[in-house]
């Protein structure tokens, strides 16, 4: 007994002594951790660092779960003074707590602590004591990072030095390295200096080639002078620290490689830095015939002239340049086609025998678009075609000389004779695009939860009108229905809104962000103030506010657009707060805002039967959206709006039945500018409208310009065109100012964003339209011309072009300097190209006669007559085509001229062209 007992203590004194250790080091390890946390929230680094060194591995793995804890805390308040003092300590902290080397790889590259973070000297001696192994498994983690991530370079070569792992060749290690090696911090010498510092040189010069994106980095890094990349690495393979063959090789198959303009740039100059020897460029002639058949214009060059020099020294068989003469002739560029045409002049001139490989080859240019390079080669071929004996290629040139343009043709029967062209005329077969159908707009999102994913789609990427209308009909409708499941669905969508960031970091109230009306409204802040209004951010008196006095007048010419757009919002947001409403009437039928009589009544009809209290800023962009053109659709639908016994209704039927006015225009000029002042429009000016809208039907007078107009925005823009989609006019008035930039100031985007829109429009095209499609084909921007063609096209597709006009207006802007000739002939080559080769001659028709005057006057200058003679181009190439026939005043007198230039050499042909037969 007395043993057992004995026992029995000795059991209970052996497990108190040893819950009495444990609690002390559970104890230990939670003051070590509190320690550890204080210094980190305190942004102590050097204490973080000293704690970190007196800890095993254990405790540090005990310490990350409060780390860990605390990250979380900070990521809800980025931003703040505390989160900036603590984060740098606590990236410290967080990767030498761990133990995972994927682990410390996520957490060191971390979006939330990128902008701040420890030192790389803390980071890597808080790593250092770990395996060497370890070490390189975490750098090679950072490397296969995206370069966009900015990992720090000096991190991940101190972690390649500390474990003696072969250094990683990967995007963004290597942008690292160049920026490391090329950036204005470093110092020790010129850039070659540090280069041959480098242990990893080879290996890297090496990886540079193979890393998509670099060229234009280094061309910014030191740019390409005698401390620049291309200079320093020249330098260093002549002194042999890189192998010069594998240097070239390397060069070379990164311009085989491609991509944008900016990138083989910096590779260009290197290769001619290494200055080839003729054999070095003999070896890669099969490389140096890619390149100058698909590589960009400067490449192309470069190894036009290397293929060149070596023909002319008569190390390239005939039969390889003939190869890669239509491979070059194929090309768009004609300079090189140009270029290519001269060697072939100057082979020729040495070794005429070489002429019955060549001279089929040359001919590929009969085809080519520009009647100047046919002509050269037609000479070309005229030159030397005696030296050609064998029938068979005599026959293959005559056959090539059917591609030619008739002048040129009719040449090439006494020359090389072909076949004269057919007498019979050909019928030109006018090709326009499709006129697309009218897109329906779908019903409304059925639950909340697809109303917040296409709101949350709209606010990330943009969408159009259609997009824009039936979120805001989802965000109605939901909220009229349940309003929190609504709520619950947005909650994602809301949480990354900048003015509830705002509203966290800086603790400002989101009202004060909406109260400020003055500033620019467009779609996606249109979202922002809804959902801002149903999660109670905006105050109720701040939105009656708005819709009781408005938005405030800008005193620009965008006034009436902006205010009637912004109204609706105000009022839509109000109702939101006050009084929801089941649905808006406004909602448009089609996407381009039309809106159909019936869809209207029967809303009304739906609002009649619930008593709703129908919002007055929605009605009446309803009835300005409504459809009229069917006369007959309109007459039914009146009736039946008219037998609903309400207000609404009976105005809905006064309109439909009313007869549409158009109002007086103005042709005003303003510097070079030729724009159009509106009239007052009577019907709009009803006082059954709201004060808003009402003011779309105030005269507009764009020549009236208010430097601190905020309406800057494009994406504004489609929602005023679908405020009044019968009457396009309107609108293009109000915005035909800031089209001409496009041309006058050359400007971006302005025609890109409105054109489209006006083509698509369900009224008809006047002044104002026809003025902003002239000023899109003389954009200075390549995207904006391009959108001016589609316009034209669409709307000689809708039957709604009048040529007479457009061509008019062109050649008074080009006479006034607002559009120039070149960047007109590029756009109407474009037109041309797709086969409406009748609308642009119908244009051109009236566009030339004007220039021409002007040249006989001496109003031209250079550059005008330069872009003349491309028009004039145009303009033969289309009356060849399509058979125009009679006369062009004042075209005579510049045919008549002497001399082989462009513009007489094509007046020439243009007034040949209009005096062959008439096609059938």
């Amino acid at each position: 007994m007395t043993t057992t007992v004995t026992a029995a203590s000795a059991v209970a004194t052996a497990t108190a002594t040893a819950t009495a250790t444990a609690t002390a080091t559970v104890a230990a390890d939670t003051d070590t951790a509190g320690l550890l946390v204080a210094a980190v929230r305190a942004g102590r680094t050097a204490e973080v660092v000293s704690l970190l060194d007196g800890m095993t591995d254990t405790e540090r793995r005990a310490c990350f779960p409060r780390l860990k804890a605390l990250r979380q805390e900070l990521r809800t308040e980025r931003w703040s003074a505390e989160s900036r003092r603590a984060l740098p300590a606590l990236h410290a902290a967080g990767a030498a707590c761990q133990t995972g080397a994927a682990a410390v790889a996520n957490w060191l590259a971390a979006v939330d602590m990128r902008w701040s973070q420890a030192s790389p000297a803390v980071l890597l001696h808080v790593l250092g004591d770990r395996d060497a192994g370890w070490l390189a498994d975490v750098v090679h983690r950072l490397a296969r990072r995206p370069a966009a991530s900015n990992v720090s370079y000096e991190l991940m070569a101190g972690l390649v030095r500390l474990s003696g792992c072969p250094v990683p060749t990967t995007e963004a290690y290597v942008h690292g390295w160049l920026l490391h090696i090329g950036g204005g911090r470093q110092r020790g010498g010129t850039l070659r200096d540090r280069l041959r510092r480098d242990p990893h040189l080879a290996e890297m010069v090496a990886a540079v080639f193979r890393t998509e994106g670099v060229g234009a980095r280094l061309g910014w890094l030191s740019g390409d002078g005698p401390d620049g990349w291309t200079s320093a690495l020249a330098e260093l393979t002549a002194e042999g620290a890189l192998d010069r063959r594998s240097m070239v090789d390397a060069c070379v198959a990164r311009l085989l490689r491609g991509g944008v303009p900016a990138e083989p740039r910096v590779f260009l100059r290197l290769l001619h830095a290494l200055s080839l020897t003729r054999d070095e460029e003999r070896r890669r002639t099969a490389d140096w015939t890619a390149l100058a058949s698909d590589a960009v214009p400067a490449v192309a060059s470069h190894a036009q002239s290397v293929l060149g020099a070596l023909a002319l020294a008569g190390e390239l068989p005939p039969r390889q340049l003939a190869e890669v003469t239509e491979a070059v002739l194929f090309r768009t560029e004609k300079k090189l086609v140009r270029a290519q045409l001269v060697l072939l002049g100057k082979v020729l001139a040495r070794d005429g025998a070489a002429a019955t490989v060549l001279l089929p080859a040359a001919a590929q240019a009969f085809g080519h678009e520009d009647s100047d390079v046919q002509d050269r080669a037609l000479k070309l071929v005229e030159r030397h075609v005696g030296r050609v004996t064998d029938q068979e290629v005599r026959r293959e040139l005559a056959e090539a000389a059917e591609q030619l343009i008739p002048a040129l043709r009719s040449r090439a029967v006494r020359t090389l004779g072909a076949a004269p062209a057919d007498a019979r005329p050909v019928a030109h077969e006018e090709v326009l695009p499709a006129v697309p159908e009218r897109v329906r707009l779908a019903p409304a999102p059925t639950t909340a939860v697809e109303v917040a994913e296409e709101t949350g789609a709209l606010l990330a990427s943009g969408g159009d009108v259609a997009d824009f209308e039936r979120a805001l009909d989802g965000l109605v409708r939901h909220a009229h229905r349940d309003r929190k499941a609504l709520l619950d669905a947005l909650e994602p969508v809301v949480a990354r809104r900048w003015w509830a960031e705002r509203e966290r970091r800086l603790g400002h109230p989101s009202d004060d962000f909406f109260a400020r009306r003055h500033e620019l409204f467009d779609g996606e802040r249109a979202l922002d103030l809804l959902l801002a209004t149903l999660y109670g951010k905006v105050r109720t008196d701040t939105l009656h506010r708005a819709v009781r006095d408005g938005v405030p007048n800008s005193g620009c010419v965008h006034n009436s657009l902006a205010r009637a757009f912004e109204a609706r919002m105000w009022e839509v947001a109000y109702r939101l707060r006050t009084d929801p409403l089941p649905f808006l009437l406004a909602t448009p039928t089609w996407g381009t805002g039309l809106l159909e009589p019936d869809d209207l009544v029967d809303r009304l009809d739906a609002c009649r039967r619930a008593g709703v209290w129908v919002a007055v800023v929605d009605f009446g962009q309803a009835l300005l959206r409504v459809r009229r053109d069917d006369r007959a659709a309109a007459v039914a639908a009146a009736e039946r709006a008219a037998a609903l016994g309400t207000e609404e209704g009976e105005r809905l039927a006064r309109l439909l039945t009313a007869e549409r006015t158009a109002p007086a225009t103005t042709r005003r000029t303003a510097d070079a500018r030729i724009l159009v002042e509106v009239g007052e429009v009577p019907e709009l000016r009803a006082e059954e409208f709201p004060y808003a809208l009402r003011l779309l039907g105030r005269p507009a007078s764009p020549s009236a310009d208010r430097w601190y107009c905020s309406h800057w925005s494009d994406a504004i823009r489609r929602h005023w065109l679908a405020l009044l989609p019968e009457r396009p006019e309107l609108v293009a008035a109000r915005l035909l100012r800031d089209v001409s930039q496009v041309a006058v100031d050359d400007q971006r985007g302005a025609a890109a964003a409105v054109l489209p829109h006006l083509a698509d429009a369900d009224g008809e095209a006047g002044e104002s339209v026809h003025l902003c499609v002239a000023y899109g084909l003389g954009a200075r921007h390549s995207e904006d011309r391009l959108a001016a063609v589609d316009a034209l096209l669409m709307l000689a597709a809708r039957g709604r072009l009048d040529p007479d006009r457009l061509g008019a207006d062109l050649g008074q802007l080009v006479r006034r300097g607002a559009v120039k000739p070149v960047r007109l002939a590029d756009a109407v080559r474009t037109a041309a190209a797709t086969g409406a080769q009748a609308t642009v001659w119908a244009v051109l028709r009236r566009v030339l006669p004007v220039l021409l005057a002007d040249l006989a006057t001496g109003g031209t200058t250079t550059s005008s007559a330069r872009g003349l003679g491309d028009l004039l181009t145009v303009a033969a190439e289309c009356a060849e085509r399509t058979g125009a026939q009679g006369e062009l005043p004042h075209l005579p007198g510049v045919a008549d001229r002497r001399g082989t230039s462009r513009l007489v050499t094509q007046a020439r042909r243009l007034r040949e062209a209009l005096a062959a037969p008439a096609a059938a």
